[in-house]
């Protein structure tokens, strides 16, 4: 068999079945997907009560999880240099990579079936099949990419070149399958996240200090906001934006002109957030908890799910 690329056999099912089966026949139609670091494998969760529905059995190190397709998410094992897309519905591992270095983040076509996936160590922006898990282009960048978004109609990805990156990417997709770089650019401040928002403009967060920047796509700086401590990550929920602060414990909710409405609590460790429709999810690095969240940035379940949740994504659960 081909370790570089290979489908996951039907072999493999009842293993992860009684790892962790199904909690009930019929389960919701969205579930949250958590990484569960420490435990190799991904816990599916209901959202609207934050049970633990099922654990899906995965290589060692799930890092970082991200939505490709109805109901399919890519996982990157950064220490391990390989990459999983699990189903949440047949609750299996479908598609295993090791064609990687350190793959970081990963960010979702909108009309395609083509993710991009950070690839640090190699310093590449490298778009994958989420349907056949084929490998298409590998693009150099100057750094060691980490955090990536796309705009809303797939036409330009922007991507943070380090945790504390002096620089940031700007990726043209005028062919999705073979992503061009266009230029790169300073920030006022040491970037670590970078989303696109729904009205185009692109807030990137800090590495280093209490500071969120909102950018024009033509990479002019429209406004600098206060944050909590770094690094911040951010999610679209509603008609907000939700800017999480891991070591502060610490959600702030901005409209979308950057207006500060409120500042909540969750658990300390929570760097990343996820969004569908009306509700976020928040999991806990250090705590192992999943915080679901409300568009007004409120809690409104809490579990704890491993020992360490780092990353988490909404997809379709049948």
């Amino acid at each position: 068999m081909d370790r570089r690329r290979f489908l996951v056999s039907a072999a493999s099912l009842p293993l992860t079945l009684a790892f962790g089966s199904r909690a009930h026949a019929s389960p919701p139609e969205s579930v949250v997907l958590v990484t569960a670091d420490l435990e190799s494998h991904v816990v599916v969760l209901d959202p609207d009560r934050a049970r633990v529905l099922a654990r899906i059995r995965t290589a060692p190190g799930p890092r970082s999880i991200e939505r490709v397709g109805r109901r399919s998410a890519l996982v990157a094992h950064t220490q391990h240099g390989r990459l999983s897309i699990v189903d949440a519905a047949e609750r299996a591992v479908r598609v295993e990579l090791d064609e990687f270095a350190a793959p970081r983040y990963t960010a979702a076509h909108p009309k395609r079936r083509i993710a991009y996936v950070t690839d640090s160590a190699a310093e590449e922006v490298v778009a994958v099949d989420t349907e056949s898990g084929r490998v298409v282009s590998r693009v150099r960048v100057p750094g060691p990419a980490r955090h990536v978004s796309l705009d809303r109609d797939g036409t330009v990805l922007w991507a943070a070149l380090g945790s504390r990156a002096e620089r940031l990417a700007v990726l043209d997709l005028a062919d999705p399958l073979r992503p061009r770089l266009e230029r790169t650019f300073a920030p006022p401040h040491l970037a670590h996240d970078v989303v696109f928002a729904r009205d185009g403009h692109v807030w990137v967060t800090s590495g280093d200090g209490r500071r969120v920047g909102i950018f024009r796509r033509d990479r002019q700086l429209v406004r600098l906001l206060a944050a909590d401590r770094a690094p911040q990550h951010v999610a679209f929920v509603g008609s907000y934006a939700l800017v999480a602060s891991g070591d502060d414990g610490t959600v702030r909710v901005h409209r979308p002109d950057g207006l500060l409405v409120r500042r909540g609590s969750v658990a300390v460790g929570s760097y990343n957030v996820s969004v569908a429709g009306p509700r976020a999810a928040t999991p806990s690095l250090s705590q192992g908890t999943v915080s679901i969240l409300d568009a007004n940035g409120r809690v409104r379940a809490s579990r704890t799910v491993a020992r360490a949740a780092h990353d988490a994504c909404f997809v379709l659960g049948s």
